[in-house]
């Protein structure tokens, strides 16, 4: 049986950890492949990770079809709903898949209010049928076939998809937006927490990499700090109830301490990157 692996659905959800990839890995060894894995066509849907450990070590395993896939839309969201359901699957992750949830569900409402005027819709870039080939423009009956979902229209339709409060869905947001690479990879790994991270998404990019580089004592401090800056009155409303230029200097004077202190972080980052460069050349020659 031909089994097509596209890497764009493997890497839709985010992967296994090294320690959970080991865990799957022994279970498989132990008790067999329990679980069918799910294909559309001769595409694979669900199982990525079951389909590899069984293919390197020979496991037999079963296949089923999913019958009512229309789009590669339908695909994402199947697999979003399978994922928020997981008890594994971090608060981060939730909300983010929640959030990408919701952009589905709401490009469908608008495709399938264009389409209730009888007017076909061309099929998106992103929507091909398992063997590749673009699908043929989608019929407003076949639409409401599997249109099924009602869209996230708010914040707390969002929180009760991902199980989070509607704040944590406001800091998710904040860090998908604003956060560096390093700083969401830093929340994936549970370094830092989703209220400390969105803190420090407020940060110009190069202080965030910094901090994330230089590891988790300095992004709590960091975010511990841009808080406090947060916390303190306003220009408008200083202690003696004076408005305007009387606390401006007092919040300028904050900025810049936080800006400094970013920049300590960042020489430290730099420091222990040298450092270690350093140490491996040493090591080379043989020191």
């Amino acid at each position: 049986m031909s089994i097509i692996v596209s890497e764009e659905l493997k890497a839709y959800i985010d992967p296994l950890t090294p320690e959970e990839h080991d865990a799957l890995e022994r279970s498989l060894l132990a008790e067999g492949c329990r679980d069918a894995l799910v294909l559309w066509g001769d595409l694979l849907i669900d199982g990525h990770n079951r389909y590899g450990i069984c293919q390197k070590h020979g496991i037999p395993f079963q296949t089923v079809q999913h019958p009512h896939f229309k789009t590669m839309d339908d695909v994402h969201l199947w697999m979003i709903d399978q994922h928020l359901g997981r008890r594994s699957v971090s608060d981060f992750q939730r909300g983010v898949l929640a959030l990408r949830k919701r952009e589905i569900l709401a490009q469908r409402q608008a495709q399938t209010q264009t389409q209730t005027h009888g007017q076909p819709t061309a099929p998106r870039a992103s929507e091909t049928a398992s063997d590749g080939q673009p699908l043929a423009p989608t019929r407003p009956d076949e639409v409401a076939s599997v249109a099924t979902s009602s869209p996230l229209k708010s914040r707390a339709d969002i929180a009760r998809a991902a199980r989070l409060s509607a704040n944590q869905v406001v800091l998710i947001e904040k860090i998908q937006t604003q956060a560096v690479p390093e700083l969401v990879a830093a929340v994936k790994q549970g370094t830092i927490s989703i209220n400390a991270a969105a803190a420090v998404a407020t940060l110009p990019a190069d202080e965030q990499k910094a901090a994330a580089i230089a590891g988790k004592d300095e992004l709590k401090q960091l975010a511990k700090r841009v808080r406090e800056v947060k916390r303190k009155p306003s220009p408008a409303q200083d202690t003696d109830g004076a408005t305007g230029e009387t606390a401006a200097p007092e919040a300028s004077a904050a900025d810049d301490l936080l800006t400094l202190r970013a920049q300590v972080a960042a020489l430290r980052a730099e420091n222990a990157a040298l450092r270690a460069e350093l140490a491996a050349l040493k090591a080379q020659a043989g020191v």
